[in-house]
């Protein structure tokens, strides 16, 4: 069986890590193949949104520790976190919105997939944390996607401490968008994704991109560059039928 699973429902696809008996953690194998997964993703012009969830008790543990230990040489170090900064980078570059769909825990790594997704909803008995630094490994890849999503205090108490915190709190310092109940946590997330499917694609391509450029950009610098988006969006048939709708009170017509 795959260690990730993907399943299209409309224009949502929904990739499950599918290591429920490692809590999903990021062997070699499974980030390798999340990567291939995206890359499918992103040149499918069908697909306008990504659900990114884990089988079993929980949606990502971390790193394989086990694997790590057993191939504990330099080479290998070298090569799992490249493979890491490739998925993260993956997801960040993908034409499409992903959203996280979390429950259960989601530490190190794991946490910096919920980071580096675009959404994420968890269930409100999800827990995360970058414990790295309990067993003698700072948490230094997950820290460059927390320190991104979350506040410099909340990031420096989770990678200092390790210790786990719950769901209202990630919804407090931003590392998650909401947290429902768990037996609320799949229909919350397909309807999130819907209702983000419903827009045009190439819309929605064009905002993400923008939202990553812009954000590190120094003020002035970023409303410059925003505008030149926006006039180019202006430029797009999509915008045309969607001011169009708009002025008729009729939904509009997507071209992408």
């Amino acid at each position: 069986m795959s260690v990730v699973s993907r399943f299209d429902q409309g224009s949502v696809a929904t990739l499950t890590m599918e290591r429920p008996q490692a809590r999903n953690a990021l062997s070699m194998e499974l980030m390798v193949a999340l990567i291939e997964a995206l890359e499918s993703i992103s040149q499918d012009t069908a697909i306008k949104c990504v659900i990114l969830r884990g089988a079993g008790p929980a949606f990502c543990a971390g790193h394989d520790l086990k694997e790590m230990r057993a191939n504990a040489d330099r080479a290998f170090m070298e090569q799992t976190f490249e493979t890491c900064t490739r998925l993260m980078l993956a997801i960040t570059n993908l034409r499409q919105p992903v959203i996280a769909q979390v429950h259960g825990i989601a530490t190190a790594a794991g946490c910096q997939l919920v980071a580096t997704c675009d959404l994420a909803v968890c269930a409100d008995d999800a827990r995360f944390a970058t414990p790295g630094v309990n067993i003698g490994l700072f948490c230094s890849t997950p820290m460059v996607a927390l320190t991104r999503a979350v506040g410099r205090k909340a990031a420096m108490h989770m990678l200092l401490t390790g210790e786990m915190i719950d769901a209202t709190q990630a919804v407090r310092i931003g590392l998650v968008n909401s947290a429902v109940p768990s037996s609320k946590l799949h229909e919350t997330v397909e309807a999130l994704a819907a209702g983000i499917a419903a827009k045009s694609g190439r819309v929605l391509a064009i905002g993400k991109e923008a939202f990553s450029r812009q954000i590190d950009l120094p003020l002035a610098d970023a409303y410059t560059y925003a505008g030149s988006v926006m006039t180019e969006n202006m430029m797009l048939r999509d915008a045309a039928e969607g001011i169009d709708a708009f002025l008729g009170k009729r939904k509009p017509t997507w071209c992408e």
